[in-house]
């Protein structure tokens, strides 16, 4: 990880631009430095570095040492203590707000419903979900998107949420470890995970938290992607038995065998109305 790395996660945890790069040249240092020496190290003007490390200074994240001379030189809290106090600051806030936010939210006039700009946005909006199961979970994932959500899933998991998940490969999990993926899992094998990409043209992915909200989108083999996310509890409803009705097929091919399935599907009058077709003469 590099300094732009640090910088932008400095900013992320509530320090400016400014104040960050003061800080990080504060701790480069390794010694007391004065202001003109921070401006020189960081980039932050002459003009505004004796303020930006005022507030630094406010907020505990630096320290004025005073010499004999009147002049002014700069320590930085060691990063461990800041980091520190910074998670300290993070877990009282969201304490606070998981009374008082919930007592300011109005009622939607109607169920959420909003289209995902591309494949991180999805995936970003498929962890919410994830992480904000408490009661069951429904995903119907391809390996590329358990990589992504193998760990949030694993959490759920442990936290007593019960897990269904339809999986278009092995069902190795997704975080990199190697191992299983929790709760129930079953491998899409009726139809082969490549006949389904043939025919579909894209990884299909089905994310449903609790059966109030869901993420349905899909992934082009050339990197393009598509996808809502819905608080709509009917919408929800219907992805989650699009999730398990998947399963349930896969059980049932498991069970009489995918060449007797295959014979229903060829001959059955209501399955060849259902998908379009005519009847074989065979």
């Amino acid at each position: 990880m590099g300094v732009q790395d640090v910088l932008e996660h400095l900013q992320r945890l509530g320090l400016s631009g400014y104040e960050a790069k003061a800080y990080v040249a504060l701790v480069a240092a390794g010694r007391p430095v004065n202001g003109y020496e921070v401006a020189k190290r960081s980039g932050v003007p002459r003009s505004t570095v004796y303020e930006t490390l005022g507030k630094l200074v406010a907020r505990g994240a630096a320290f004025e040492l005073r010499g004999a001379s009147d002049a002014t030189d700069y320590l930085p809290l060691p990063p461990a203590s800041l980091l520190d106090r910074m998670r300290r600051e993070f877990d009282g806030s969201v304490a606070v707000l998981e009374t008082a936010l919930p007592a300011v939210v109005a009622e939607p006039e109607q169920h959420m419903i909003h289209n995902l700009k591309d494949g991180e946005a999805m995936l970003a909006r498929a962890e919410d979900v994830v992480a904000g199961a408490r009661r069951d979970l429904f995903l119907s994932v391809w390996p590329e998107e358990t990589a992504r959500l193998g760990a949030r899933v694993h959490e759920a998991a442990g936290r007593g949420v019960d897990v269904s998940i339809m999986s278009f490969g092995s069902g190795a999990d997704a975080n990199g470890s190697g191992g299983a993926l929790p709760g129930n899992v079953y491998e899409h094998r009726y139809s082969a995970p490549e006949a389904v990409l043939e025919d579909l043209g894209y990884r299909l992915i089905v994310v449903v938290g609790d059966r109030r909200e869901a993420v349905v989108g899909g992934f082009g083999a050339d990197g393009s992607a598509w996808g809502i996310y819905t608080a709509d509890p009917a919408v929800a409803l219907m992805a989650a038995e699009y999730v398990r009705q998947d399963i349930a097929l896969q059980l049932l091919a498991d069970r009489v065998g995918a060449a007797e399935l295959d014979r229903l599907f060829a001959t059955d009058p209501g399955l060849l109305r259902l998908l379009g077709r005519t009847p074989s003469n065979h």
